[in-house]
């Protein structure tokens, strides 16, 4: 089987939406509603081949997330795609040294382009 896909996001509906779209293409998806709870799947769980990370989120933002991710040797080499809005937080993102950065609201293209940079599908999608 195939590595997920982590989505670190506390938005439902984004959680709900980029889930639909992804399993669809044939990935398997998990998900956390924000730092912490994406920490504990890290240390838990095998390693997704990529995380695509919110920034602006309770209990653990996405900045503190990818500090504590880039301080540990396991999880530092995981590729992150940051996701946010548009304004101050795009140039901040790039401080984060991630892999990618998608703007919200996110383009489903662009996610499925870069799903298929980091990761295999499970199956081959029926085309």
């Amino acid at each position: 089987m195939c590595a997920p896909i982590l989505i670190v996001d506390d938005d439902h509906d984004i959680l709900e939406t980029m889930c639909f779209v992804l399993e669809c293409a044939g990935y398997h998806v998990a998900t956390a509603k924000n730092g912490a709870e994406a920490l504990e799947r890290l240390r838990s769980e095998p390693a997704p081949c990529v995380i695509f990370l919110d920034l602006m989120m309770p209990v653990m933002n996405g900045w503190e997330f990818r500090a504590k991710q880039l301080d540990d040797p396991r999880l530092a080499a995981i590729p992150v795609i940051i996701m946010t809005g548009a304004g101050k937080s795009v140039a901040r993102a790039a401080s984060t040294d991630a892999a990618g950065l998608l703007e919200k609201p996110v383009d489903l293209d662009a996610l499925l382009s870069m799903a298929q940079l980091y990761c295999k599908t499970a199956a081959p999608v029926p085309g």
